[in-house]
């Protein structure tokens, strides 16, 4: 199971997730034209507000990818759980779903956000289960997925463009063709992965259930941080902003997905090569990594200072706080999208090299998102009701630096044998897969 897939396949699953990533990027600008800024911006906050119901399911796969390499007797059964953890939420909306259904009006704002979190949580079990058939030597599946994914969006965007569907209608045929995806996923795993019973030994379940939430629960929080930004906005009386940051958030979301899957490919690899004495490798880089980030978050936020104190350079800022954005506007909020991936992608891969060392360190992320959420959420109060989207994006900047600075704090404490002073590792200790 930590056998390195081929170059020919990781291309071809990049490839199918990466078109899946494009669709919906197309699709929200698509629905934008064809629904107007005050319906769209109802939508888009309706999608960013629960966008992080895509990391309930697809905790149990972070789990199951660093697991199941280490392990051989009990894959049966870590596969079963890995089922049922990701599949509980998805069932838990789908009661809540159908009941708002039946009961409030198709037009119903509630209706709408249950829409939108049965989307994001249905496409996170997809992603665990395309992990599984990877796991499972069947790489090709997770890409097939995928691309059929990819085709109904392109489908349903069009059928809304055509006949003019509305967003909860939209959202529901999206449902329903994910729905079927997943049900066709499912049916060619392993039948002992499907129906495996429970772990007579509970030492294996807590085990698998603490690497779970403590591996899950970071990326959880990281989505809980963007989706807050959606309420700031709501709360701030500047919903209509949500339409461009939710444009532009997407597109720096592609680039993230891609890149945070990508290392997932290589996670049973790395899962093998970091642990014991190999994870002060990992933690050496990592360190060195976050320490950067650190800085670059600290330039930002003077340069940030510096330009709204000048006349001149605030008025450029503030261009990107109109709705809809001119030209300058979106070019402003541009900057703020490239500075944003840099961060965002330097932390998701030093969060993984930690994550993958040893079982002590996985608190230390969660603690470190944690406070990421509490930083950002207190930087877009501060910071949104006067620049919109601008704001925003600055908000998540500061927030993944203070994110940066926090780890590299907490890792050293818990490993003070491995600084980020230390040099740098040699050819003796090993290679990290990833950093080739």
């Amino acid at each position: 199971m930590a056998t390195p897939l081929r170059p020919l396949m990781m291309l071809r699953l990049l490839a199918g997730r990466g078109v899946f990533r494009l669709g919906t990027q197309a699709m929200a600008v698509a629905l934008l034209t064809a629904w107007g800024t005050a319906t769209y911006g109802d939508y888009a906050n309706a999608w960013g507000t629960c966008s992080w119901l895509l990391f309930l399911p697809t905790a149990a796969e972070k789990a199951a990818l660093k697991i199941l390499p280490r392990t051989r007797l009990t894959t049966a059964a870590v596969a079963g759980l890995t089922l049922r953890i990701a599949a509980a939420p998805v069932v838990v909306l789908a009661a809540a779903l159908v009941t708002a259904l039946v009961v409030l009006p198709a037009s119903s704002l509630v209706t709408l956000y249950l829409l939108a979190g049965m989307w994001s949580a249905s496409t996170g079990l997809l992603m665990t289960v395309a992990g599984l058939h990877r796991l499972r030597g069947r790489p090709a599946l997770d890409a097939t997925a995928f691309t059929v994914v990819a085709a109904s969006v392109a489908a349903t965007t069009t059928l809304t463009l055509v006949v003019g569907l509305s967003p909860t209608t939209h959202l529901l045929v999206l449902v329903s063709a994910v729905a079927v995806v997943i049900a066709g996923s499912l049916a060619v795993l392993p039948t002992e992965w499907l129906r495996a019973p429970l772990p007579r030994r509970r030492r294996l379940t807590h085990a698998f259930a603490r690497s779970t939430v403590l591996l899950g629960v970071t990326e959880l929080l990281d989505a809980i941080t963007m989706s807050s930004l959606f309420i700031v906005f709501a709360v701030s009386g500047r919903i209509v902003d949500s339409g461009p940051f939710h444009l532009m958030l997407l597109a720096a979301g592609v680039l993230c997905s891609i890149a945070l899957y990508q290392l997932k490919l290589k996670q049973p690899v790395t899962s093998m090569s970091l642990r014991g004495t190999q994870g002060a490798t990992g933690r050496r880089r990592a360190a060195r990594l976050l320490r950067t980030t650190e800085l670059a978050g600290i330039a930002f936020g003077l340069v940030l200072g510096a330009a709204l104190l000048v006349p001149a350079t605030r008025h450029v800022v503030l261009a990107g706080a109109e709705v809809p954005p001119s030209a300058v506007g979106y070019a402003v909020l541009a900057v703020l999208v490239v500075v944003e991936i840099a961060a965002s992608i330097a932390l998701i891969y030093g969060g993984y090299l930690v994550e993958n060392t040893d079982s002590r360190v996985l608190s230390l992320t969660a603690s470190a998102a944690a406070l990421r959420l509490v930083a950002t959420v207190a930087c877009a109060c501060a910071l949104v009701p006067s620049l919109g989207a601008v704001g925003g994006f600055s908000a998540l900047v500061l927030g993944l630096t203070a994110e940066a600075a926090a780890l590299r704090r907490l890792l050293r404490r818990a490993h003070p044998d491995t600084p980020p002073e230390l040099s740098r590792p040699t050819r003796a200790s090993g290679s990290i897969p990833g950093n080739q």
